[in-house]
C-alpha cells in the first residue's frame, strides 16, 4: 500500500537499537512525516559503546561520539526528541525492563504510530546475519506496544507514581520484515535522509551513505513506481 501518511495521524515514535539504526531504516519516512508537522520521537536502546574498531577509542568516549551523532541526525530531520535508554550496547536482551522503559516513552509521548526493528533473524544474501541487539530491540518495542503500553494493570506504578495513563498505538510499523504491505513514497525527502545518515561519520563515510541509502530506497520504488520508497509491515491494532 502506498498512498497519504496523514491519516488523522499526527505523531511518530521510533524504537531502535543503537544510534544511526533509524537513518539506515526509516529517515526518509521520518524525514515525511516531520515536513508534514508529525510531531516524530525516537528511543535508542543502547549506549553505543561497542561500535568501532578503533583501538585508541573508549567506550566511554564511543558514547559520546554516537550521542552527538544520533542528536545531530534528529536536528536534521526535525525530530521533537531523542530519548537514550543506555543499555550497554551488544548486550541487550528484551527484558521486563526494557520493555517497561519504552512503556514509560510510549505513555508518555502517545505515538499513533511506533517503526520498530524485526526481532527475527533473517539469513539472506551472505553477507550480513544482523545484530542481536536489533532483534531485541523489536522484540522489546513490540511487547511494550502490545499488551503493556495498553493495559492499565502492567507496570502499574508507571500510573500510580509517574501519572502514566495506558495509551493505545494505532499503528506498528516493523522495518526490515520479509513481507512489507506498507511502502512509503519519500522521493521529496530523501536527501534530508542522507543528510541524517552522514551525520552518524563514526559509523559510515559520508560518500557510502549517500550511495548505499539511495541505492536501498531506489530498488525499493521500483514496486510502486516511484523514484525513492520505504517498506514496512503494518499492523493495524487500535
Amino acid at each position: 500500500m502506498v498512498g497519504q501518511l496523514n491519516e488523522g495521524f499526527a505523531r511518530g515514535m521510533v524504537v531502535t537499537a543503537h544510534a544511526d539504526d533509524a537513518e539506515w531504516g526509516c529517515s526518509g519516512t521520518v524525514a515525511r512525516w516531520c515536513a508534514e508537522g508529525w510531531d516524530v520521537v525516537y528511543v535508542l536502546c543502547t549506549d553505543g559503546s561497542k561500535g568501532s574498531d578503533n583501538p585508541e577509542i573508549t567506550s566511554d568516549e564511543l558514547i559520546k561520539i554516537r550521542r552527538r551523532e544520533q542528536e545531530n541526525a534528529g536536528r536534521i530531520l526535525g525530530l521533537s526528541d531523542v530519548i537514550f535508554l543506555g543499555y550497554p550496547d551488544a548486550y541487550l536482551e528484551p527484558t521486563l525492563a526494557v520493555r517497561k522503559d519504552i512503556t514509560r516513552q510510549i505513555r508518555r509521548h502517545r505515538p499513533d504510530v511506533l517503526i520498530c526493528m524485526n526481532p527475527v533473524r533473517r539469513l539472506m544474501g551472505d553477507g550480513y546475519i544482523g545484530h542481536p541487539d536489533h532483534f531485541a530491540s523489536g522484540e522489546a518495542a513490540m511487547s511494550a506496544v502490545f499488551p503493556s503500553a495498553r493495559d492499565r494493570l502492567t507496570f502499574p506504578d508507571l500510573l500510580s507514581a509517574e501519572g502514566l495513563e495506558p495509551h493505545k498505538v494505532r499503528e506498528l510499523w516493523v522495518m526490515g520484515h520479509e513481507e512489507p504491505d506498507r511502502f512509503v513514497d519519500v522521493t521529496g525527502h530523501v536527501d534530508t535522509a542522507v543528510a541524517a545518515l552522514q551525520a552518524h561519520r563514526s559509523q559510515v563515510a559520508p560518500d557510502d551513505a549517500d550511495r548505499y541509502l539511495r541505492e536501498g530506497r531506489r530498488r525499493t520504488g521500483q514496486h510502486i513506481g516511484v523514484q525513492y520508497a520505504e517498506s514496512f509491515k503494518r499492523f493495524r491494532l487500535a
